[in-house]
């Protein structure tokens, strides 16, 4: 604790308080913020030696520099939120308009303290952290909490399938660009095997199978339940600029999911999907009905975008808290979907009462107008509906039901 206090003094004193436009965003990881909770509950019949490993889970967790210039986010697990703060006087955790949230418990003499609470689901909550009575730092953390269901985990006795990896840079349709595409196959797999197709965009988070979706546990489960078709899965990640690094924020994403027209769906018929079947000697179904398209967010109205430009290609289009709203025209879609003859797609919708409202539209809103359109024409169409911010992790718990949903005639 020595050296804690050696680095504090020389960090501290030249740290101003953040402001509200200087806010670190949640995040999570490296600590179990439920533990330190139980531990805290606890903490005056603590031991000293749960109280100096306590100390160091947090200064690893948080990191010290973070923790003595007041830049250490507040960590999340479920609905229990934990703050922490190097400082010599005693601090407490209050909302934006000052209402005292909690009083933080010193955990040692170097002036590390913290505090655990557990916050309601579905929470957008500002924050500050002062002592003294000075403001050291503000933040914000968002609390959404949706368990999985077991078609989301892994199943000791489920074969899985196996996940291929290339990167894409030869695009005609997106010139000078760069993606990552990974490849679904289902266990047992074999050269020449006839099997269903479902494209997935923004494509990397989506086939990781510790991710928010967890997308190829779900469909090695259902494929073994035989509750969807044996399906090849075509993980598309956005196109970025060639200096662009890997993991960096795709400067193509929004051109390439938001505009409207036949380039995208050009993009998957004329260039991915048949390198797909070039290096993997996939077969695929010919019906419509047997080829899927997903995505969320801009991913959502892309999916929607490729089975409208071609629904005789694309017969099922899974979008979850979907952009239908005017980034790039996007919202005239429920006039198109009214005026235009029934196209044969199925179309699965989820949205959440949390998402987006923004000056380009109200997310909510247009996935209802895009329901209502769909009503109105008579598409096969379901949306579910929770409240869910803009993200992945509403539709989580619900992709093995929509996907049971989507695949339900098709065997």
């Amino acid at each position: 604790m020595r050296l804690t206090a050696i680095l504090l003094s020389c960090l501290f004193f030249a740290s101003p308080a953040l402001h509200a436009q200087d806010r670190p965003k949640a995040g999570g990881g490296g600590v179990s913020a439920k533990r330190v909770s139980k531990v805290l509950e606890g903490i005056s019949h603590a031991s000293t030696a749960e109280r100096e490993k306590l100390h160091q889970d947090v200064v690893r967790a948080f990191g010290l520099k973070n923790l003595a210039q007041g830049r250490a986010a507040a960590k999340i697990e479920e609905t229990t939120v934990l703050w922490a703060i190097l400082d010599p006087r005693p601090a407490s955790v209050v909302r934006e308009d000052g209402t005292l949230i909690g009083e933080m418990t010193s955990l040692g003499e170097d002036g590390l303290q913290v505090l655990a609470r557990e916050i309601p689901n579905f929470t957008d909550l500002s924050y500050r952290i002062e002592a003294g009575g000075m403001p050291r730092m503000a933040g914000s953390a968002r609390i959404e909490h949706f368990p999985l269901t077991a078609d989301s985990q892994p199943q000791a006795d489920v074969p899985k399938g196996r996940l291929e990896k290339f990167e894409w840079k030869d695009s005609k349709v997106f010139p000078d660009t760069v993606r990552d595409v990974t490849v679904y196959l289902p266990v047992g797999h074999q050269p020449g095997e006839e099997t269903c197709l479902m494209v997935w965009q923004d494509g990397s988070r989506h086939a990781d199978p510790n991710g928010s979706l967890r997308v190829p546990v779900v469909f090695d489960n259902l494929i073994h339940q035989k509750a969807m078709p044996r399906t090849v899965g075509i993980f598309i990640d956005p196109g970025r600029k060639p200096k662009q690094k890997p993991g960096d924020k795709a400067a193509n994403r929004s051109f390439e999911y938001d505009s409207l027209g036949d380039a995208y769906v050009r993009f998957l018929l004329n260039e991915i999907i048949p390198e797909v079947k070039k290096r993997h000697a996939v077969k695929l179904r010919a019906s419509p009905e047997a080829w899927a398209i997903a995505g969320g967010s801009s991913g959502g109205i892309c999916a929607f975008t490729a089975a409208w430009e071609r629904p005789d290609q694309f017969g099922k289009v899974l979008s979850w808290v979907g952009s239908f709203v005017d980034l790039r025209g996007g919202h005239v879609y429920p006039s198109l979907i009214r005026l235009t003859e029934r196209k044969p797609i199925r179309v699965y919708l989820l949205d959440g009462e949390n998402d987006l409202d923004n000056p380009f539209g109200n997310w909510p809103l247009a996935n209802k107008q895009m329901a209502a359109a769909f009503k109105f024409m008579n598409y096969d169409f379901r949306i579910d509906w929770n409240q869910c911010f803009h993200g992945s992790k509403g539709m989580a718990p619900a992709l093995p039901e929509a996907l049971r949903w989507l695949w339900r005639d098709v065997k």
